[in-house]
């Protein structure tokens, strides 16, 4: 697209009316029958006439609102079933939800001849190349694993006509963004009816989706009207002793690109600011305590995009304006009311969309539930990630960001690298050298999506354009978001 902005968030200029199961095609209602659906939910009475008709959208849907229904039904008048081959690839951030969205496809385009296969790594080739090979017309999968069977020319996308993005905030935020942009190299050179599935739509999202999405139009089942502003707001009950490291597992699982956590008094921002920094965190602090050049430092990274965790005080952020704030936590809840306000103000700005994520114990709870009742805030509760939640999505992301270091490698490293094969198998096969692995795992996860990003000096050459000393060869390093 030419406008190197943010797409607008604007409705499409010629609504569809919302459809009915009554008003589907015979095969889409025979399709709904057999999933056990007596009637359209909205995101799919919303939907689906859009997708039927071939126009690119956007479509703001939370996750559970039956969004997946939504794009799979129509393919069954979009797909041809007499073709084997990919006519149709459902792009997604997790192995879990793509053997989801497979397992769904499987219902309901199954009995219509489309067969679907899932795609993702942490698992063999084999199994999936023969599904591939077979002609399965709708694939479902991460964009790492896609990136790998284009590669191996096991998948093609010449004969494609639907491509879904599912979860694209989450896609952005893991890191899959250089293999998004590597698939798009695949891609026929003709228009590919393009549909991107999101839960919000902030500002870094609607940033990058003008380079994967052509012209789209905008939904949002958040509210009546058709617009992307919205801002969540989450409590979860913690126990009082255990907060800060309830609040490691909500930044690992949430991977926030920016955010500000509140607290209510600068020894708690001190406390909490310098927990995050020694879990490896970039984060510093925000409070009355600071000289003004010490404050004006610190907002500035945030403002550039080179600090993602602020703590502070409400005395201390009182009027600051930071752009592309995608969470606000509250460590604690606010001593005034009205504060809470404030604080969540934070985010969602501009038309943007945010999270608001309270911390509770359960004193703090009714407090908390006092404040949605009084200014009409929609609390919503949730569970807090437990460590096995955490290293389960932990360890999908680090196997995205190795598979895609992999692929980056030219012939001379990977024949470098077979010198430590032996080591490898060894240290693999030894519970004793467990530790080592996990070290390096751990310490690679680190640098590649927690480290501070590294501001180049005024006047310095980019790294990529630096003179290489004679007789190296350089790999490509990049930073993960």
């Amino acid at each position: 697209m030419d406008n190197p902005g943010t797409i607008p968030a604007a409705p499409p200029p010629q609504p569809l009316p919302e459809t009915t199961l009554e008003r589907l095609p015979h095969a889409l209602r025979q399709a709904a029958a057999r999933t056990g659906w007596d009637s359209l939910v909205p995101v799919q009475a919303r939907a689906i006439p859009y997708l039927l008709a071939g126009r690119n959208m956007m479509i703001q849907a939370r996750t559970g609102s039956g969004k997946t229904g939504a794009f799979l039904l129509p393919m069954l008048e979009r797909l041809d079933p007499a073709k084997p081959a990919c006519q149709a690839l459902i792009l997604v951030p997790t192995r879990e939800l793509a053997r989801q969205v497979w397992q769904e496809a499987e219902k309901i385009c199954g009995a219509e001849g489309l067969r679907a296969t899932a795609v993702y790594g942490g698992v063999g080739y084999g199994a999936q190349i023969e599904a591939l090979r077979k002609g399965a017309q709708v694939v479902v999968g991460t964009p790492g694993r896609a990136l790998d069977h284009l590669l191996k020319r096991a998948l093609s996308l010449e004969n494609l006509k639907m491509l879904v993005y599912d979860e694209a905030d989450r896609m952005l935020s893991m890191g899959f963004y250089p293999d998004m942009q590597a698939l798009q190299r695949y891609l026929p050179r003709r228009p590919i009816h393009t549909c991107m599935f999101s839960a919000t739509f902030p500002d870094s999202v609607l940033y990058t989706a003008r380079q994967f999405i052509q012209s789209p139009e905008f939904i949002s089942l958040s509210a009546d009207h058709l617009h992307v502003s919205e801002t969540e707001h989450v409590f979860y009950v913690v126990p009082g002793m255990d907060k800060d490291r309830c609040l490691v597992r909500l930044i690992e699982t949430e991977n926030p690109a920016s955010a500000l956590i509140f607290c209510n008094t600068k020894t708690r921002v001190h406390y909490v600011a310098v927990v995050l920094q020694r879990f490896g965190y970039d984060a510093d602090e925000l409070s009355a305590d600071l000289s003004q050049s010490e404050r004006e430092r610190a907002l500035e990274r945030v403002r550039g995009g080179t600090l993602r965790l602020l703590v502070a005080t409400d005395v201390a952020a009182r009027g600051l304006d930071i752009p592309s704030l995608s969470h606000v936590f509250l460590y604690e809840p606010p001593e005034e009311a009205e504060a809470y306000i404030h604080r969540a103000g934070r985010t969602g700005r501009a038309g943007a969309s945010g999270v608001a994520i309270s911390l509770v114990n359960k004193v703090e709870k009714f407090a908390l539930e006092k404040i949605g009742r009084d200014f009409k805030i929609p609390f919503e509760e949730r569970p807090i990630p437990t460590d096995e939640d955490v290293a389960a999505l932990v360890a999908e992301r680090m196997t995205a960001l190795l598979e895609a270091r992999l692929r980056q490698r030219d012939k001379l490293q990977t024949e470098r690298s077979r010198r430590f094969t032996s080591l490898a198998r060894s240290l693999a096969e030894s519970e004793d050298e467990l530790p080592i692995i996990t070290m390096l795992l751990d310490e690679s996860y680190q640098q590649s999506l927690h480290a501070p990003v590294v501001v180049q000096a005024e006047g310095e050459k980019p790294a990529a354009e630096r003179p290489k000393p004679a007789g190296r060869k350089w790999g490509r390093g990049r930073r993960r978001r």
